[in-house]
């Protein structure tokens, strides 16, 4: 009887440490199974955090990269018009310094007996009308009489 009892006793412990085991394990799967179900949950709501972050930055980078931009353009803007008014000068200057030129050449041209261009214009436009003139004139003349034939006379004659 000992023996049964012993034995009784060993299965019931068996039995009692089968059941902690079983019991300890099934511990073990629910707490795995939290923290799935948790991380799970943190996780997306880790990344709706990060997504909602990465926006704002999105948005500041945005933001200051037009800023940036808005003051690149007005400083270009600005460039352009001082470059616009120096160009003008220099221009300016170009038309002064050609003017100057083309006094001195007439001078020079002048001094050595060289028409200018108003000159040789002003005589063109005289000739045009003494051409003008004769030509109104010669036909009356040739109606009028026989033009006069002129001879060489020999000194001494």
């Amino acid at each position: 009887m000992a023996r049964a009892n012993t034995k009784r006793k060993i299965e019931d412990e068996q039995a009692s440490t089968f059941s902690d085991v079983k019991s300890y394990a099934r511990k073990i799967w629910l707490a795995g199974l939290g923290a799935y179900a948790k991380v799970n949950e943190e996780g997306t709501q880790y990344v709706k955090e990060l997504i909602k972050t990465g926006e704002q930055a999105e948005k500041e980078a945005t933001k200051t990269l037009d800023e940036k931009l808005e003051a690149a353009n007005s400083e270009i803007d600005s460039i352009k018009g001082e470059v616009s008014d120096a160009k003008g000068r220099v221009e300016a200057q170009l038309d002064r310094i050609e003017s100057a030129f083309d006094r001195r050449v007439a001078k020079a041209l002048n001094r050595i007996g060289i028409p200018s261009k108003h000159d040789v214009d002003t005589l063109s436009a005289k000739l045009d009308e003494l051409t003008a003139l004769l030509e109104r004139v010669e036909p009356k003349k040739l109606e009028r009489s026989e033009p006069k034939r002129l001879e060489r006379s020999e000194p001494g004659q």
